[in-house]
Formats: C-alpha cells, sequence, structure tokens
C-alpha cells in the first residue's frame, strides 16, 4: 500500500500524519512513541491528503471539537480493531479501565490482550486511548509517555488548555 506522510505541530509535539492513496488517516503518531514504525513505512512527504485532519486536530487542541469526523482506515488484526472501534465509543472527557473496556467488548477477563492493543493505536489522540485507565484510576500504559496521557486527560476534564 502507497502511503504519505507531513508533520504537524501541535501542543504534544510534532505529530506525523500517515494517510493511504484514498485520503484515509492511518497513523498520527508522536515523537518518541513506543510502537512507532519506521520512517521509510510512511511513504514521501506530501501535504495534500491532510487538511481536514490538521483542521479538526487544531480544533480539538482549541478546545472546539470533541470526536473526529476525518475518514480512518486502521490495519491491525480483528481483535486490534475491535478495540479501536470501542475507543471510538469512550465519550470524550470520560475515562473506563481496561477491564470495562475488556467488558464491553464481552471478555472481562481480557483486559491484558484489551491493553496490549490499546497500546498498538496507530491513530492516537483520534481513537482515544489515552482515556483507558488502569484499576483504581491510575496512569498506566501510553504509547504516547505517561507525560502526554496526563495533559490529554487533563485538558478534557476542563483543567487545563493548550
Amino acid at each position: 500500500m502507497t502511503r504519505v506522510h507531513t508533520r504537524i505541530d501541535s501542543p504534544m509535539g510534532v505529530l506525523t500524519l500517515v494517510a493511504d492513496t484514498e485520503g484515509r488517516l492511518t497513523g498520527l503518531y508522536m515523537e518518541n512513541q513506543r510502537h512507532r514504525p519506521a520512517e521509510e513505512t510512511f511513504g514521501p512527504e506530501d501535504p495534500t491528503p491532510f487538511p481536514r485532519v490538521v483542521e479538526e486536530l487544531g480544533e480539538y487542541f482549541a478546545n472546539e471539537r470533541t470526536d473526529f469526523t476525518v475518514p480512518l482506515a486502521l490495519h491491525g488484526t480483528a481483535f486490534q480493531r475491535s478495540v479501536w472501534d470501542e475507543l471510538r465509543e469512550i465519550p470524550y472527557g470520560e475515562q473506563i479501565t481496561y477491564g470495562e473496556l475488556a467488558a464491553r467488548l464481552g471478555n472481562p477477563s481480557a483486559s491484558r490482550a484489551v491493553g496490549l492493543a490499546n497500546g498498538k493505536n496507530p491513530v492516537g489522540v483520534i481513537v482515544p486511548c489515552h482515556r483507558v485507565v488502569g484499576a483504581g484510576g491510575s496512569l498506566t500504559g501510553y504509547g504516547g509517555g505517561l507525560d502526554r496521557k496526563r495533559r490529554l486527560l487533563d485538558f478534557e476534564s476542563g483543567t487545563t488548555l493548550f
């Protein structure tokens, strides 16, 4: 599959956006993100397919948008895609635990597998994996780093602005 990418500045640092030839977002990666694919898989730099993504991210960080409508093409296993689909159902400003997410998927004992799939989310922020926390609300496992996860959660709760 041919892909293109661009980089944008954001309150979370430089974000790398990756899209397929149909203009669907396949990746949104932060600097130093765990599970970040190799740069050569992003394809050539081309900002053409990204105006809508850039606009919606700008609105989100300006506290003017609570959900995203950009077309996505997420590639992963069937289980990973089911986790990522369920993440999109978590309302803005709310948090759930890995166990609750596993239960929503019909397998309450799969919290560890849910956590692994959550960590492989290729489109952070837009697919809000940051809204999943450990038991008791503890901050655990965020590919972009726990500091970024805390900032996103605080932002969505209205505690801080970017």
